[in-house]
């Protein structure tokens, strides 16, 4: 019995020491948030709030998710006893992987004492990981759990899909658990971005995805995550394998779309082309590579996770019955036509006579909620999905997105979603042309607008629709234009 209460004693007091060396690496941060309104993007939506556990690092240095500081307008850091707070700012930040890079505005405070952690190696399939969070009242909670699988997720910008550690674990409520660091024998494996407490699985962004966002970090100049300019789909097709004469033993990815100033149409791949094997990874029919550590990782890894901007990958690839093989130098994704990312960023638009007029992004098109690509007006939806359509004339969709019902906007109420060709007589490229446009009337008494719809050209009274911007203006309208 003796023996017994020691080793019990003894395994209940190092258990205790993990719970007070762990949390020394560790902040609170909390951020209020406020959002831009897209469908009236003169105004912000309510404010809110976020909380999450960061981690420190080297350098005075904190580490968490971009989704807890996006549209911050206030952000600071708080200790775990709740005693002491202090300004914070956003050093960098990725929306593509879901991280950003924080300091104290007060270089020598409120970090001061803390153990700064280093980053982890990645784990194999069933390592056992901890996982951190921090009560209200200071008391650490540290759950184990096992991970279990890995898969290439989009955590937070829609559309940009990064290796995640998926880890069986069963987490208590707790607070600052928005995002929170899970380490591996105490250094950083990672962050937490989603759990799911049905399945008791929580996503968290792998250590590959951090490291090199932080190498990235360390000579002042963010450039971000590469891309290899292209939409690729599988091959597991029999009818497809056959119009392509793949063999029964090859596998590869076929492109279905290529960006025109991308990495791969610079280096000379085509429509059609199968891509076999990156960097000797041979690719499955659906895409997939064996990994030492995780089994089957998907093929975009070897592009965005294991590849920098200017560091060139070796692509086998089969074009009709030929085996081709392309040095290709990865690169930034070029912004296109309807911007995907325009997180933080305040929208551009105009509003004249009761016209408001918006430039087409991403997020606009989301506004229209789940399954939106069968919601939104199919000539937004065609510039979004076919924008080397419009390329050659615009720089930025520009729409007519409502219609505040005016003086000068009588008979127009129905209007909307038509995309703004000229105005003026002055080809329209965005929100800034739109405005230099609108500074010259026909005859100066008139304004014509062309749209790409019917009824494909309408008309502003230039005088009265001054008179209606000035009324607007006085009823509280915090502002006409952002360009």
């Amino acid at each position: 019995m003796k023996l017994l209460l020691s080793f019990l004693l003894s395994s209940f007091i190092g258990s205790l020491s993990v719970l007070a060396d762990a949390p020394q690496s560790f902040i609170r941060i909390n951020s209020t948030k406020q959002n831009y309104n897209v469908t009236q993007p003169w105004e912000k939506t309510a404010p809110y709030k976020r909380r999450a556990l960061g981690a420190v690092l080297e350098g005075q240095r904190v580490l968490t998710t971009a989704e807890v500081v996006a549209n911050a307008t206030y952000i600071e850091f708080e200790t775990l006893d709740r005693e002491q707070r202090a300004i914070a700012r956003v050093l960098y930040t990725d929306n593509e992987t879901n991280l950003a890079l924080l300091e104290p505005v007060d270089q020598a405070s409120i970090l001061k004492g803390l153990v700064p952690l280093s980053l982890s190696q990645p784990v194999p399939l069933g390592s056992e990981v901890d996982i951190w969070q921090v009560e209200d009242t200071g008391l650490p909670l540290l759950t184990k759990g096992t991970l279990q699988s890995t898969d290439i997720i989009s955590s937070f910008l829609d559309g940009h899909y990064f290796l995640t550690y998926e880890i069986k674990a069963s987490m208590q409520s707790a607070s600052s658990s928005y995002s929170i660091p899970v380490l591996n024998e105490g250094k950083l494996l990672g962050l937490l971005t989603s759990y799911d407490s049905d399945d008791q699985i929580l996503d968290v962004i792998s250590p590959e995805i951090i490291d090199n966002f932080l190498r990235d970090t360390e000579d002042g100049n963010y450039i971000g995550f590469p891309s290899l300019g292209v939409g690729a789909a599988n091959t597991s097709d029999p009818h497809l394998r056959a119009w392509l004469k793949l063999n029964n033993d090859e596998g590869g990815v076929y492109i279905t779309k290529l960006a025109p100033d991308g990495a791969a149409a610079k280096a000379g791949l085509q429509l059609g082309d199968v891509i076999l094997s990156i960097n000797g990874n041979a690719l499955s029919r659906r895409g997939y590579y064996t990994s030492e550590l995780y089994r089957q990782v998907y093929w975009s890894h070897l592009v965005r996770g294991e590849g920098a901007v200017n560091k060139a990958i070796d692509v086998s690839l089969r074009r009709g019955e030929e085996t081709l093989s392309y040095e290709i130098k990865l690169q930034r994704p070029i912004d296109g036509l309807v911007p995907t990312d325009t997180i933080g960023s305040a929208p551009r638009y105009l509003i004249k006579g009761g016209l408001v007029f918006q430039e087409l992004t991403k997020s606009y098109l989301q506004a229209y909620g789940e399954d939106w690509e069968s919601k939104v007006p199919l000539n937004l939806l065609d510039a979004f999905a076919h924008p080397e359509d419009y390329e050659q004339d615009t720089d930025r969709i520009v729409f007519l997105s409502s219609v505040i019902p005016t003086p000068a906007t009588v008979g127009y109420e129905f209007l909307n979603s038509a995309i703004i060709e000229k105005v003026n007589g002055q080809p329209i490229r965005d929100i800034p042309s739109l405005i230099k446009a609108f500074q010259k009337a026909e005859l100066d008494t008139i304004h014509s607008i062309e749209l790409d719809s019917a009824p494909h050209k309408i008309y502003l009274d230039a005088k009265l629709s001054d008179t209606v911007d000035t009324q607007l203006r006085q009823r509280g309208l915090p502002a006409l234009s952002r360009e």
